[in-house]
């Protein structure tokens, strides 16, 4: 049976996280940019993953990732262990501290893209050096929307790189306090304004559990977080966001200032459904019709 053509690559990091909130713990559970992002877009559109992972990644969590129908011709086996991340959250489950952080096989990590990839017009570049992602726009060829999304550790000592990077995509995505030391404006609209004269069309600023902040030449739209009663693991919301934003884009096609609006609405309920467990086992359990569902009491809670 031929398999779909890619739509959407997603460039990133595979993990195995061990996460603590206030009530519970879990340890070496399957996260990393990539899992959340292709999770988010694998909704809407046929997501090819590009990531690396050791020797001792399980057959479980592949099978986790065939689960959700993921091209896996762009993941990366190595010899070694698989890259490792624990942190502990704060009772308020925004704020989060890293308690370690074990790079193993993805210190090494050369993106490489499968030849059915490089055609691929979505590209989503998650948190990962500007030099690799770099890499990935010289070997994709002729992208309609790319997505870039970085960090403060990047803005610290890979800026010129990282200015390159945003130079090239369409839409940068990043969070508050990321666009205030990247531009050293106090105020997020001169800082996204800054942005935008660097190159990129669209500045996306999250707002965690306030929700996002799309920025355009043509003007400024808000999209708030779906109200839940409970969080039970945040991590991952940023990418699963970012993933059904830009499935949903390959989806529908066409990039317009109606189309970036439905995404945001598309990626910040997909977000919703992520928090309410662990790793991505809500996401594995989501049915599209719940999906609908939450759709539409959303847009109810935003009409004025």
């Amino acid at each position: 049976m031929n398999k779909k053509p890619v739509e959407l690559v997603v460039v990133g990091s595979i993990g195995l996280d061990t996460v603590a909130t206030p009530w519970e713990r879990r340890e070496e559970i399957l996260g990393g940019s990539v899992s959340f992002a292709c999770a988010g877009a694998s909704f809407f559109a046929p997501v090819g993953m590009v990531g690396v992972v050791g020797s001792d990644f399980g057959k479980s969590d592949l099978d986790i990732y065939r689960g959700f129908g993921f091209d896996l011709d762009g993941l990366q086996v190595r010899e070694g262990r698989t890259f490792r991340w624990s942190g502990v959250y704060e009772d308020n489950m925004d704020n989060r501290r890293t308690l370690s952080t074990e790079l193993n096989v993805f210190a090494e990590f050369q993106p490489e893209l499968p030849e059915s990839y490089r055609q691929a017009p979505f590209l989503f570049l998650a948190n990962i050096a500007p030099a690799l992602q770099l890499s990935v726009l010289k070997q994709i060829r002729k992208p309609r929307f790319i997505v870039a999304d970085t960090m403060d550790l990047w803005i610290n000592v890979a800026l010129a790189d990282l200015k390159k990077v945003i130079r090239r995509v369409d839409l940068l995505t990043l969070n508050e306090s990321e666009a205030r030391h990247l531009t050293g404006e106090r105020m997020l609209i001169k800082a996204a304004r800054k942005l935008l004269g660097w190159g990129p069309q669209h500045i996306l600023i999250k707002k965690g559990e306030h929700g996002a902040v799309l920025f355009s030449k043509r003007g400024t739209f808000l999209m708030p977080a779906y109200p839940l009663e409970e969080v039970n693991d945040p991590t991952g919301a940023g990418d699963t966001f970012a993933g059904g934003f830009i499935g949903q884009l390959a989806a529908g096609g066409k990039v317009t200032e109606e189309a970036l609006r439905r995404a945001m609405l598309v990626g910040t309920v997909m977000a919703s459904f992520n928090v309410e467990a662990f790793s991505l086992n809500r996401l594995r359990k989501l049915t599209r019709r719940e999906f609908t569902r939450r759709i539409g009491e959303f847009k109810k809670m935003l009409l004025v």
